[in-house]
This record gives structure tokens, sequence and C-alpha cells, in this order.
């Protein structure tokens, strides 16, 4: 049974189709994760006791691979395999494709023009971020996983918290483009492209909190503890 006291980055551990609820309700448990259930519903104005109730009977299937117990060198291969791949593919056709629903709806939804940017805003921001780990950080971290080692930028934790800083940034623009899409509400009078962009951001969203949270929470902590 979940207690209301429990971190949100708790509460998804292990079970990731909680995870997918809690985007749905606008908690953020990635960037979030060490504030409280109960306080984050109060936040929100939503009964914690119904946020719970939610866990224990939704059938929600989620393929996800359990990543808690995951070493260092098995998480880093997930992260890249999964989240990275995923990302290098998807943010440029989400580019192209809010401009596309933008030329054809912006004049009817002006909302559109905040979207494109803020999509841009995502791409240009997590591009480079995911060169940054892949090129700099995951090294390290499996060169510590070998034995000890030094490196120019000094102590692991240094890139370690460039990145958590980085998140953060994400994670706000992340919620930006939520507002900006009233919750990914789809109108009345949207197109299959308008409804693809709104379902593609929100799993955007969704894959990229899981991202997060298993480097923030799971990956980071457990580099840091690495003998150097």
């Amino acid at each position: 049974m979940t207690s209301p006291s429990e971190k949100l980055a708790d509460v998804v551990v292990g079970d990731t189709a909680r995870a997918r609820l809690l985007d749905g309700l606008g908690l953020d448990y990635c960037c979030g994760g060490d504030e409280t259930l109960d306080h984050a519903c109060r936040r929100i104005g939503v009964e914690v006791a119904d946020v719970i109730a939610q866990f224990e009977t939704a059938a929600v299937v989620d393929v996800h691979p359990d990543c808690s117990e995951m070493p260092p060198a098995e998480l880093i291969a997930h992260l890249v395999g999964t989240h990275h791949e995923y990302l290098h593919s998807e943010l440029p056709d989400l580019e192209r494709l809010a401009q596309r629903v933008l030329d054809e709806h912006g004049g009817r939804h002006p909302e559109l023009h905040d979207v494109n940017v803020l999509v841009r805003a995502v791409r240009d921001d997590l591009e480079p971020h995911l060169l940054k780990e892949e090129r700099v950080l995951f090294p390290a971290i499996l060169e510590l996983v070998a034995g000890p080692a030094e490196f120019p930028f000094g102590s692991i934790t240094n890139p370690i918290k460039m990145m958590g800083i980085e998140h953060d940034r994400a994670g706000e623009l992340l919620t930006r483009l939520r507002f900006a899409t009233g919750n990914y509400a789809v109108p009345d009078d949207a197109c299959a492209s308008y409804r693809l962009l709104y379902q593609r951001l929100a799993e955007l969203e969704h894959d990229t909190h899981l991202h997060i949270f298993e480097e923030n929470h799971l990956l980071f902590p457990r580099a840091a503890a690495l003998p150097r």
C-alpha cells in the first residue's frame, strides 16, 4: 500500500505504470521527485486517497523495464538504447510536425505558435544534453565501474550536478508545453496531424520524465557512490 508520505520518486520505483498516472495528473516525479505524494496532491488540489486508489485499481499496461536494480553499466545501456535513441529519432520529426500543424491551424488556434516555439526549444535543449551524456558523463561512469579514475573535470559529481541542472530546465519546458496545449486537449476541429502532434507530445513528456527519473534517482546516486 502506498503511503501519502512517500516521495514521488519512490512511488514509481519498480512500477512505471504509476509514472504514467502521475504524468496524467501533472505530478512531477523526476525533477520534483523529492516531494511527498501528500504534499504534491495538496498543491494541485487533488485528494491523495483518490490517487492512491488509482494506483491500486488502474490496469495500466506499460512495457517499460524495471530499472530499479540495474547496475550502472546496464542502466546506461538502457538509457542510451531506449530513451536517447527515442529522442534522437523523435525530436526532429516532432519539430517538423509542429510547424506543419501551425501552418494549417495557427489562424484559428494561436496557442500553436507557443507550442511550435516550445517544441523547438525542447529539441535545442535536449539534443546537446544527450551528446554530453553520451560522450562525457556515461563513459566516465563506465570507467569508474572498472575502477578508480581521474578526469579533467574533477569529481564525477561535477558533471552529474550540471546534468541535473539541465534536467530541471527540460522539465520546465515540458511543463510549459503541457500548459500551452491545455493538457494536450485536442480541439474539435483538429485534423489527424493535429491529433497526432498532441498524442506524440504527451508521449514525449512521459518518456522524458521516466528518462530523467532513471538518471536523477537511479544512475546518478549509484555513480556518485562508486570508488574514485
